[in-house]
């Protein structure tokens, strides 16, 4: 059983797998910390200094405790277990996807240009050579048509 185990982890695939769920993870950290450092105060800014991660709607205030009473921090309410609508986080969330899903088509984009870089389509393409049966029939063909 250690033997198959070895065998399966082995393979290309399990392999590319775990290499890219690894690049990903690390990837989803910059991209996180783009979109929540760099793009969304941007964003905020522009839409007149909204911070989109304390846009929330309480849904049973009487679960609030008095320590935090009309609190806006988003995180404290949270960890206290208040039920919360965060429609903020969800923007954030919703512009982290974007990203990643432009990057990987920017990525995707590349990898097929570069891989068709080296093919000409200007140049005719060879013809592939007449299987062996092929020939054999059109010798067979062209020795009836010279005999009477």
């Amino acid at each position: 059983m250690l033997k198959e185990f070895k065998a399966f982890i082995m393979r290309g695939n399990v392999l590319d797998l775990a290499v890219a769920v690894i690049i990903g993870a690390a990837f989803g950290k910059i991209v996180t910390s783009l979109t929540e450092d760099v793009l969304m105060p941007l964003i905020g800014k522009v839409f007149g200094g909204l911070d989109f991660s304390s846009y929330f709607v309480i849904l049973a205030p009487e679960k609030v405790p008095a320590a935090l009473q009309g609190s806006t921090d988003y995180a404290a309410l949270k960890k206290a277990g208040v039920p919360l609508l965060g429609y903020g986080e969800f923007v954030t969330q919703a512009v982290n996807f974007l990203i990643v899903a432009f990057i990987i088509f920017l990525i995707v984009r590349g990898v097929n240009k570069a891989m068709a870089f080296g093919k000409r389509h200007d140049e005719p393409v060879a013809a592939a050579p007449d299987p062996a049966d092929v020939v054999l029939l059109r010798e067979i063909l062209a020795e009836l048509k010279r005999k009477p």
